[in-house]
């Protein structure tokens, strides 16, 4: 018999191969549906020297500090960081974005944007303009100058080009140049430019540097609050005189600001997600010229669609094991957790269920084989059996006497067969003596 077979060979048959199929589950979910985070990222930030690749080298002592080395690479701007977040190959992991780029940009660049999601903006960002030894109070009045506004994939260009478009101002009206940081700063002090245009942070070297130069005037311009609802990423806001140091800027401005963000491409592992917010967390916990200590990171006014994870982590803070345990080992318990344990136990049940289920099925045989005794027995009762019943009943006794003989009985099971026969043939014994009467 089959099932007899399989029972008496269970570890070889049943044990063994379930064991295998448990190891190879774990295997598969571990390695292939829920992986461990990989241990090195990218960032792709701007040039450097600057603020945002500044801020990328303090992530990466974050990150190393919880076991992933973090890749920090230079751009030309934000445009750049899309571009690499977006890329078939080699696509960066994380991206420090200036604000408005999930608003900017043609429809050509909606494949990229899809692929991008926000952990958290971290930081406002002034959009500045300085011009040499002239007042500007509306965008219009740069028609004709030579103005810098930073390298082609830089944030800065796109965010300038926008607003000289909406100022109508025609480009074949002014002469645009790629200087950006130190060397706009120079070519502004040279006189190479009239004016310079750039997005950056209150604390950027940049900045700092054109304030420090006497011929550099900090432009204030007027229509603010119109060019902002035009630019849902854009913010006015007023920069009180003496803000800056120094007693600069001399009066109070109104400055246009916009949002800077931390951004991650969609399929980046989860895990990853929530340490680069934790992290994000840790760098940007003070306050700021525009904000609040506390204000970052948040998810107010974002350019991208934000991740889940960051929502959830924002909402709840990072997941227990995360919180208790060093990044690594949270990752392995939470796989031993929800991985090991479930199908080691699903295992267990079935290394116990399924040799008692064929144990069962065998018991039920011979249980089968002692009713049909019963039944015999209980026609033997009778005051008179037909003659053709009884050669049909001794046929029975015949076939379940054969069945036993070919039954591959289990050890547990031998003393239960063994009564078998001895009663087949005892009711065997009254058929015979019923026949001779």
């Amino acid at each position: 018999m089959f099932v007899a077979r399989i029972y008496q060979h269970a570890w070889l048959l049943i044990r063994l191969p379930v064991l295998a199929c448990a190891l190879l589950l774990i295997i598969f979910l571990w390695a292939v549906v829920w992986p461990m985070p990989p241990s090195q990222l990218s960032i792709t930030t701007a040039g450097a020297p600057g603020a945002y690749h500044e801020l990328g080298l303090e992530y990466a002592k974050k990150f190393a500090a919880r076991g992933i080395f973090l890749d920090v690479q230079t751009s030309e701007g934000s445009q750049q960081n899309l571009e690499r977040l977006g890329a078939s190959q080699n696509p960066s992991d994380l991206a420090l974005m200036q604000g408005g780029f999930g608003y900017l940009g043609t429809s050509g660049e909606r494949r990229e944007r899809s692929r991008v999601e926000t952990l958290a903006n971290i930081s406002i960002e002034g959009v500045w303009l300085f011009t040499r030894d002239r007042t500007i109070t509306s965008l219009s009045q740069l028609k004709g100058l030579r103005i810098a506004v930073g390298p082609p994939r830089g944030g800065s260009r796109r965010v300038g080009l926008k607003l000289f478009e909406q100022a109508r101002i025609d480009l074949k009206s002014v002469t645009l140049s790629s200087q950006a940081g130190p060397d706009a700063v120079a070519a502004l002090d040279e006189g190479l430019v009239d004016a310079v245009f750039f997005v950056a942070p209150p604390e950027s070297g940049t900045l700092t540097r054109f304030l420090a130069m006497p011929k550099a005037q900090l432009a204030s311009l007027g229509k603010s609050a119109a060019i902002a609802e035009r630019n849902p990423y854009l913010e006015p806001r007023l920069l009180a005189q003496g803000a800056l140091g120094n007693g600069l800027p001399p009066r109070d401005t109104t400055l246009l600001t916009a949002t800077a963000s931390l951004v991650a491409r969609e399929d980046l592992h989860p895990a990853l997600k929530r340490m680069a917010l934790a992290v994000s967390a840790e760098v940007h916990t003070g306050g700021g010229l525009f904000y609040k200590a506390g204000d970052f990171p948040s998810l107010r006014r974002i350019d991208f669609p934000s991740a889940p994870e960051a929502r959830s982590m924002l909402a709840d803070g990072l997941p227990f094991l995360e919180r208790t345990f060093p990044f690594w080992w949270a990752q392995v318990a939470e796989r031993l957790l929800l991985i090991v344990l479930p199908i080691a136990l699903l295992t267990g049940w079935l290394l116990r269920f399924l040799p008692a289920l064929l144990r069962w099925t065998l018991e039920s045989r011979l249980a089968r084989w002692y009713g049909e005794l019963k039944f015999i027995e209980n026609d033997l009762l009778q005051a008179q059996v037909p003659g053709m019943d009884l050669a049909r009943f001794l046929g029975r006794l015949n076939t379940i006497d054969s069945d036993l003989l070919n039954f591959r009985c289990p050890k547990e099971l031998m003393p239960r067969c063994f009564v078998l026969r001895q009663h087949v043939e005892f009711v065997r014994q009254r058929l015979y003596k019923v026949r001779g009467r």
